[in-house]
């Protein structure tokens, strides 16, 4: 059984005046400035090797290490610190007696502070550093000194990131030291970097071993507390970043909810490959981490901006990223009610104009125009979301996730879907099989990537024009995807278009009215509050009308996260205009699918690749 030390004794001070700090950094950022605080405030400066140089070279005096401790840098720079007179001054427990004594007989003077960052481990990996240039990289005095003057926090400060430097000045400023409450914080971030340089290197070890990993330790840093969690009553909520690691966005307006964030890592993704893969600018309008619609920039018709009440002429003047989003809302424009959108590109006034007018939660885009920042900035009484993407954010390959107790890891889906995955076309009709179909190919299908499984996405001219997600049965999902594929379609039928609504009716109310003219089941309720809407009542829309329209339907893609079990789904998609079908393949009934395309003259591409999202 191992032996439990107990506690050693010494006196308890809430403030501790720094009268000598350790520095060691890697990362200068700030620390020149920092240093020069210190010197003012009468800090003796102890240092070693590039942090030395900087510091003088900025005309401070410092003492090098090895002139403190009487023995120099040895072993190409692997012992620097490891000395009696460094750790003996930070773990020093000031008030006790006995190590008061010890220290001055061996000449052992108090380190108040330790400044430092580890040696760029995870860099060194991750810029594809061979093995013994990666084990060079370990840091072994660093994290010797961090746990050192981490376990003395009673009267030691340790530093471990340039984000610390300005509450220690303040610290110092106003009390004349630094707190107790300050050197515990500090003390419990730098554990939980210790342990994740240490699990990182572990982990890293082991992978070069081709061994089960021992361990993996995750530790997160809180950036922002949140509202509340999925509901209201799931508190204490928050979002982390993972240490040493940064957020992928910026919030530069409003405060972002629990639900709204999983939309905008989930919506960013979304743009940022269709534009990757397209060369187009992108839009997608995003409710409950699922799309209500996507797009890319392709013309509108004429008869689409009456659907979407925008005049030919003002279309023309959209920007590309203006008419992306257009789109994107205009899939589905009753479920984008309350919308968290994205684009792939900077947000101009064309698009800040778009979005002011239509009831939406917030945005994220890689960019603002001031114009458009300040026309989005006023939106919901200030309150709109605006989120900026960091461009230089490159997420872990394996990601985690905790449920029930249960962390989940796997290899993030990073497959990007281009039109090399449209290349094994099943059936005969390959020739039509044109650009503009595998553009549309590639939208449904990196739309469904980030849609709730199972699903299936319906796409046209460069726009999700139905999304079924989140259903049991893939022809169910069919079925939801196809039912709002034709209510897409009868939005632009012209009786539907002739609609003559009373001056007053908001655009939204407007959306809803049409949607309900083209189901057509109301309630006695219903029908007179829908009535009240309009000049003249409407003529019904009749089952024939709308079978006929829609019988005109052609040129749909229809795209599925996973392959078609039975031809059930391609016989529902058949009444939709679907002439063009891609999906993974790979199911035992892909021959009775391939024949029932074959038979409706569709053709159909089979990418090898399943999207499964939960």
């Amino acid at each position: 059984m191992a032996h439990i030390l107990s506690a050693v004794s010494g006196s308890q001070q809430d403030v501790v005046q720094v009268t000598r700090a350790l520095v060691s950094v890697s990362d200068k950022t700030g620390i020149v400035d920092f240093c020069k605080f210190l010197a003012s405030k009468n800090v003796h400066l102890l240092s070693t090797g590039g942090t030395a140089k900087a510091l003088r070279d900025a005309g401070l005096e410092v003492m090098d290490v090895s002139e403190y401790t009487g023995s120099p840098e040895c072993l190409d720079g692997r012992v620097k610190t490891l000395h009696p007179k460094i750790h003996g001054g930070l773990l020093g427990v000031r008030g006790n007696k006995s190590h008061e004594e010890q220290m001055e007989e061996q000449g052992i003077g108090k380190i108040d502070m330790t400044i430092l960052n580890l040696y760029p481990f995870e860099e060194t990996v991750r810029g594809g550093g061979d093995f013994n240039q990666c084990i060079e990289n370990i840091d072994i005095g660093g994290p010797s000194m961090l746990r050192s003057t981490a376990k003395n926090h009673a009267a030691t400060t340790i530093v471990t990131s340039p984000d610390q430097y300005e509450e220690v000045i303040k610290c110092i400023e106003d009390h004349g030291g630094t707190t107790l409450t300050l050197r515990k914080k500090f003390a419990a971030r730098a554990f939980s970097l210790s342990a994740a340089y240490d699990s990182a290197i572990a982990n890293w070890f082991t992978n070069q071993l081709e061994e089960e990993k021992p361990v993996t330790t995750r530790v997160y840093k809180p950036e922002f507390p949140l509202k509340y969690g999925c509901n209201p009553h799931q508190k204490p909520a928050g979002i982390s970043s993972i240490l040493n690691s940064k957020l992928p966005f910026d919030v530069l307006n409003g405060v972002p909810g629990y639900i709204n964030l999983l939309d905008a890592a989930n919506a960013w993704q979304l743009v940022k490959e269709l534009r990757e893969a397209t060369g187009l600018a992108a839009a997608a309008s995003f409710k409950h981490v699922s799309p209500a619609g996507a797009a890319v920039a392709v013309p509108l018709s004429d008869v689409e901006c009456a659907a979407y009440e925008i005049t030919p002429e003002a279309a023309k003047e959209l920007t590309p990223v203006a008419l992306a989003y257009l789109r994107a809302r205009n899939a589905d424009p009753m479920c984008s009610f309350g919308d968290f959108a994205a684009v792939s590109d900077i947000v101009d006034a064309a698009t800040a104009m778009i979005l002011k007018k239509e009831v939406s939660d917030g945005i994220v885009a890689p960019g603002y125009t001031p114009e458009a920042l300040e026309i989005l900035k006023a939106k919901k009484g200030g309150n709109f979301i605006v989120l900026e993407a960091i461009k230089d954010f490159y997420p872990e390959e394996i990601e985690y996730r905790e449920v029930y107790g249960m962390t989940f890891a796997q290899k993030r889906n990073d497959v990007i879907i281009t039109k090399e995955h449209m290349a094994n076309i099943a059936t005969s009709k390959k020739e039509i099989v044109t650009d503009s179909v595998v553009r549309d190919m590639i939208v449904a299908s990196i739309c469904i990537k980030y849609t709730q499984s199972n699903s299936v996405g319906f796409a046209k001219d460069g726009m999700m024009v139905g999304v079924g997600a989140g259903q049991q049965s893939r022809v169910d999902c069919v079925k939801l995807a196809g039912r709002k594929v034709k209510t897409w379609y009868l939005r632009q039928h012209e009786k539907v278009l002739g609609l003559k609504f009373k001056a007053g009716v908001k655009r939204q109310d407007r959306v809803n009215a049409r949607v309900r003219y083209i189901e057509g089941d109301f309630t006695p309720e219903e029908r007179i509050r829908w009535e009240d809407q309009f000049e003249d009542v409407p003529e019904p829309l009749t089952d024939a009308e709308k079978n006929d329209f829609m019988s005109k339907a052609t040129g749909v893609t229809i795209s599925s996260d996973a392959f078609f079990p039975f031809r059930d789904s391609i016989d529902h998609a058949s009444k939709y205009g679907v002439s063009y079908i891609v999906q993974p393949g790979g199911s035992v009934q892909d021959v009775q699918v391939t024949s029932a395309a074959e038979e409706y003259g569709m053709a159909m591409c089979m990418t090898g690749v399943r999207l499964f999202h939960h």
